[in-house]
């Protein structure tokens, strides 16, 4: 007997966990952004990222040569990208 939530769903879907991405990345060309959407990654990035760092609105714009290692010190802290 397969056993379901209240709702009817599968018990197995029903524990799936949501995880909620702290940074939208985008690779626009010759340069990518970085658009933080929790707090944590905000001050992630004011901690990090030198201060006369370029903004496009609440995107960070970083050269194609620097977006990996900005991207991978940020999974390494365990921020979650999109």
């Amino acid at each position: 007997m397969r056993r379901e939530t209240a709702k009817g769903e599968p018990l197995a879907l029903s524990k799936k966990k949501s995880v909620t991405p702290d940074v939208l990345v985008n690779d626009v060309g010759t340069l990518y952004t970085f658009c933080p959407l929790t707090l944590r990654a905000k001050e992630w990035i004011d901690e990090h990222v030198r201060d006369d760092a370029q903004w496009f609105g609440h995107a960070l714009i970083v050269e194609h040569r620097y977006a990996w290692g900005l991207a991978q010190g940020m999974k390494d802290d365990g921020l979650v990208l999109l």
